[in-house]
């Protein structure tokens, strides 16, 4: 298992400079001039020149490209052109925060779609099975930012039951156990949570009931076993497919959630890339989207240990 882990780790280093390579191109090929979002327009050229030199902007783009990598690998993003602040320390921030929302989410998510899911592809009542498909295809389709508008709407505007906006009472930047700032995670997590569950209902649905036609849950009935025992045979089969659906979800909790932190002011990487945008920050752009990259990347190596811990059948494959 080791050796296996070693192996897929040496894999993502090709794909780690082949991500820097394209993060770098994507946000220097966007349209825009990072050094105009902080100069004003009548100022002297040779104030210009010098901040573009300051920040490297005066380089050939290969030039530009290696040294940043070359910084970014001694652990150092560089400088915020909007606040002056170290990039590592405001992505830092940033992805504590998203990540406290995304592992809420995903607990809601897919302990409800594993619920449901099973319930369906066990469900001797079509009534039940369509209810949960109608379930799965509502969170597929309905545009979670949308969503998020009408949450706000009826449980902020209208019955006053939950707070509107930010990560906690009095405008807090922290996030901490206590019931004033769960419920301001409630909404959005609510809103994060839908196109996943969507997605991972259907996944289960389908694969247990795939599962329940094969011929050795018939051989286990046939040995005498008890529907609960069965279940968990079921459970261990259908797991590595789902853990897969599951690793490809958690990461877009991660990376999509730019719209839902805008809506409700949450200050998540989502939050700051929508104003690393605006401004025209290119440091901060850069970190962000080389974090949440790398991040993914780790997390699918994880998830793919995880399966061939669950079905050593992948490892030998």
């Amino acid at each position: 298992m080791l050796l296996y882990a070693l192996r897929r780790l040496i894999y993502l280093v090709p794909v780690a400079f082949g991500v820097s390579l394209l993060v770098f191109a994507l946000v220097h090929l966007a349209p825009g001039d990072a050094i105009s979002a902080i100069v004003p327009p009548d100022a002297p050229q040779e104030v210009v020149e010098k901040i573009k030199a300051y920040y490297g902007f005066d380089k050939p783009l290969p030039v530009q490209y290696f040294r940043w990598l070359t910084v970014t690998l001694s652990g150092d993003f560089g400088t915020s052109i909007g606040t002056g602040r170290p990039v590592s320390e405001e992505v830092g921030t940033a992805f504590a925060n998203t990540l406290i929302l995304a592992v809420g989410a995903t607990f809601l998510s897919f302990t409800l779609a594993t619920i449901l899911g099973t319930a369906a592809a066990y469900a001797k009542s079509r009534l039940l099975d369509r209810f949960v498909t109608s379930i799965a295809l509502s969170g597929v389709s309905v545009p979670h930012f949308w969503l998020a508008i009408v949450l706000v709407i009826i449980f902020s505007v209208e019955l006053g039951w939950l707070p509107p906006m930010g990560m906690g009472p009095d405008n807090a930047t922290g996030w901490r156990l206590d019931g004033a700032h769960l419920a301001h995670m409630v909404l959005p997590t609510i809103a994060l949570s839908v196109i996943p569950l969507g997605v991972m209902t259907r996944t289960v649905r389908s694969t247990v009931k795939e599962i329940l036609n094969m011929e050795f849950v018939t051989a286990l009935q046939a040995k005498g076993m008890n529907d609960r025992q069965i279940l968990l045979h079921v459970l261990k089969n259908a797991a590595p497919t789902c853990l897969a659906v599951m690793g490809l979800q958690a990461g877009n909790l991660i990376g999509g959630s730019i719209l839902i932190e805008t809506v409700f002011a949450w200050p998540g990487t989502g939050f700051l890339l929508n104003s690393a945008i605006f401004r025209r920050d290119l440091p901060i752009l850069q970190g962000t989207t080389l974090v949440l990259a790398f991040f993914f990347m780790l997390l699918n190596l994880v998830v793919d240990v995880i399966q061939t811990m669950v079905d050593p059948r992948i490892k030998r494959a």
